[in-house]
């Protein structure tokens, strides 16, 4: 028996934000550029369950994946402007097709290559979101195929040190002679030794209590129409799909409305981050570790086979090596890391089109995911 009950709401909720805060401020130092903050936060829940300080089941749990985990859907996808996103991305969205595409056909080699057992489809879904969108994605479609909390910490925490290293090639691949000979890239060879300092520092996104609380009232309205639409048609298992789809479409029918928005993407960010510390508490570490070990090496080949394919299609079709770097970035480390990437090599002139490849990836990588989980069972 654990030594907080699982009745014990506040003080649940208490250790629940404590490890999200330890999550966010992890993500701001040094370490969290080599280990993600969301490891951290999984491994915290894993250690407080399993050395029984909090318990494997609690009512708040249920109401965290239950109704703030569908209510965070819309908060972090109403920036994806479809129209914006095609406009400004130019060669950089062809590539990023291509990227995902790539993700899609190692997600499926590997899985009829490699034994991952009852959860084979799920997990070669979840990764698909996940290596075409980002987290969110692999979240949604988590649930949208019902992932049990077990096999969703272990794909995750398998997934988190895959992505480390699919960033750190994406850094080492300019610095690769062989590679930068095979595909030359003029954005490369323009950029000057003075570029470090031009560098600017991330902006903060201003929170904004007004444009915050209705984002989340639009957020519970979207919700509440996708549950009667589930209801109604008798697919509640796609409510996630449904409100993705809603959103999507208010988005882009009021662009400029929502694109005003400020703030909202932190609180979807803050129960992201709720739900992992959720499902590490809700993880058995026998469970984990025979499983997660398999699944790394299944993200490893899905990793290796995109970069392949992408750079393959850099090679044929001339295109820019910078162009291929940031346009595999956006699906495999999302739109922020991109940009991340950007900067730091000074092609300025390339962060906005990643960012908007990153954000189209959030909009279609859930139904990807769901297709191929579909597929493969």
């Amino acid at each position: 028996m654990a030594i907080i009950a699982e009745d014990n709401i506040f003080v649940l909720g208490a250790a629940l934000f404590a490890m999200a805060w330890l999550g966010f401020w992890i993500d701001n130092k040094d370490i969290g550029k080599k280990i993600s903050g969301v490891v951290w936060v999984l491994t915290a829940g894993m250690a407080l369950s399993n050395f029984h300080v909090i318990p494997f089941k609690s009512p708040v749990y249920d109401f965290v994946g239950g109704y703030l985990i569908p209510l965070a859907i819309p908060l972090l996808l109403f920036k994806a402007n479809l129209r914006k996103i095609f406009s400004e991305s130019g060669t950089i969205m062809l590539v990023f097709c291509v990227a995902s595409m790539a993700t899609i056909i190692g997600a499926v080699l590997g899985f009829y290559l490699m034994d991952l057992g009852d959860i084979g489809p799920k997990v070669a879904g979840v990764y698909t979101g996940g290596y075409i969108g980002g987290a969110v994605n692999f979240l949604a479609v988590s649930q949208a195929v019902e992932m049990t909390s077990e096999e969703f910490s272990a794909a995750i925490g398998a997934s988190s040190q895959v992505s480390n290293l699919a960033l750190l090639s994406l850094i080492a691949i300019p610095s690769i002679s062989i590679i930068t000979r095979m595909i030359p890239s003029e954005v490369m060879n323009q950029i000057n030794e003075e570029s470090e300092e031009h560098k600017s520092e991330e902006e903060q996104e201003p929170f904004i209590l007004s444009h915050v609380t209705g984002a989340i009232a639009i957020s519970f309205v979207i919700c509440g129409v996708s549950d009667f639409l589930g209801g109604y048609f008798d697919v509640k298992q796609y409510n996630i799909l449904i409100i993705t789809v809603l959103t999507i479409s208010l988005v882009n029918m009021f662009p400029k409305v929502m694109e005003g928005v400020k703030g909202e993407f932190n609180v979807g960010m803050l129960i992201m981050y709720l739900f992992f510390a959720m499902v590490g508490a809700g993880t058995s570490a026998t469970l984990f570790f025979s499983s997660a070990f398999n699944l790394f090496l299944y993200g490893m080949f899905i990793i290796v086979v995109h970069l392949v394919i992408v750079l393959t299609f850099a090679k044929i079709f001339k295109v820019d090596l910078a162009d291929a770097i940031v346009a595999s970035g956006a699906a495999l480390v999302g739109p922020a890391v991109t940009a991340a990437i950007a900067i730091s090599r000074g092609w300025r002139n390339l962060i906005t089109p990643g960012i908007m490849c990153g954000i189209f990836g959030y909009a279609i990588a859930t139904f990807i995911g769901v297709a191929v989980t579909k597929l493969l069972s």
